[in-house]
């Protein structure tokens, strides 16, 4: 299958995202195709790539100088101590602007090396590889990087977007399924905002696409980094419609810190369970209609995806919830700020709730 090519136009940047099997073999071709140049790179990698990959990467930049920053990417890890290092390297190295950082890895590898990008010399050269299907759907569009606090997730960062997303099915190869249904999440979760037509592709190839069966898994990618490539380029900073994308999130950072981002319940699976959550949520305001919110969780459970709060939360986990739900960065007053679903392919920003009718309604789906 040719690789499919899909230009993402915002304010600050234009670039192409490229996606494909074995794409990383040919990779010094695609960096001359869309006029990249560059005497030096670093490439920071998560520990967990396989290192066949790497070496690919590498005998494809033969010509290059290399250096290589390795870490265990996870979300402790997804600090601004990890992006110190990152940058002592790159001025130990005298790095130019027209250098290069490339990052090898999932969501968080990508949110610090483009971070430290950012912040080197005001803005080096950021090329991302993203190897999960959670991050070629999701973290690899759109320039947002950063790093977690004590006191949340993504507190400190900002948007700084790639010269180029190369996204490689050979990655997906050798993930654990676990991962691949993360990054199903997102991708379900695209279909849920914005497209109705796309929703309906995967409720019929949903198990193709957890099998990574060609070529439904690259549509799959294609059309949700589509949908996410349209949001990003009316709205590069989040100011309005970007935040739809933030369908579930509340819940799912909420959820994800209050078990101290630990592997019971990792970032795409407390997603789903975030999706789940808010569309009980906009049934229980009268948003959306009990037959469209019954058609939408019989998918969940049909796709084996987590679906009740219940397997790893309880009644004393509440209050804790509530906390890291107050402090979410898209709330704008004493109020939670929830995106919530209309109808399949329609969601609606900007609802505030208070603390109490949260509380009420989590209590509700703890005891029941």
């Amino acid at each position: 299958m040719k690789p499919i090519k899909l230009n993402v136009k915002t304010n600050s940047d234009n670039y192409p995202i490229i996606i494909g099997s074995n794409l990383i073999k040919n990779i010094s071709s695609h960096l001359s195709k869309n006029s990249i140049i560059f005497n030096q790179c670093l490439l920071v990698i998560d520990k967990n790539v396989p290192k066949k990959l790497i070496n690919k990467i590498s005998q494809g930049l033969k010509k290059k100088k290399i250096f290589k920053f390795n870490f265990d990417a996870n979300e402790k890890n997804k600090n601004i101590k990890i992006v110190n290092e990152i940058l002592k390297i790159l001025l130990n190295k005298n790095f130019s602007r027209q250098d290069c950082l490339i990052t090898v890895g999932g969501g968080i590898t990508g949110d610090v090396g483009g971070f430290a990008a950012s912040l080197y010399k005001r803005g080096l050269n950021f090329i991302n590889i993203p190897t999960t299907l959670l991050s070629q759907v999701d973290s690899s569009i759109g320039g947002k990087t950063g790093v977690n606090t004590k006191e949340g997730k993504n507190l400190i960062g900002n948007f700084y977007q790639p010269k180029m997303v190369i996204s490689d099915t050979e990655f997906l190869k050798s993930l654990p399924k676990r991962e691949i249904i993360c990054g199903y999440g997102e991708i379900f979760k695209h279909s849920l905002i914005l497209n109705k037509n796309f929703f309906k592709y995967l409720n019929i190839n949903w198990s193709k696409v957890l099998n990574l069966k060609s070529p439904f898994i690259e549509k799959a990618i294609y059309e949700s980094c589509k949908i996410k490539k349209t949001i990003v380029e009316k709205d590069e900073k989040e100011k309005n419609i970007r935040k739809v994308l933030n369908f579930g999130h509340t819940f799912a950072h909420a959820f994800e810190a209050s078990l101290g981002y630990s592997k019971k319940l990792n970032h795409g699976e407390a997603v789903i369970l975030g999706i789940v959550t808010a569309l009980q949520f906009s049934l229980n305001v009268k948003l959306i209609k009990p037959n469209q919110c019954r058609f939408i969780i019989n998918h969940i459970v049909k796709a084996e995806l987590p679906s009740n709060i219940k397997d790893y939360f309880s009644k004393k986990d509440l209050s804790k919830i509530l906390k890291f739900m107050t402090k979410d960065k898209k709330n704008s007053s004493e109020k939670i700020n929830l995106i919530l679903l209309k109808k399949i392919g329609s969601a609606v920003i900007n609802n505030e709730y208070t603390n109490i009718k949260i509380h009420d309604f989590l209590k509700r789906k703890l005891i029941n």
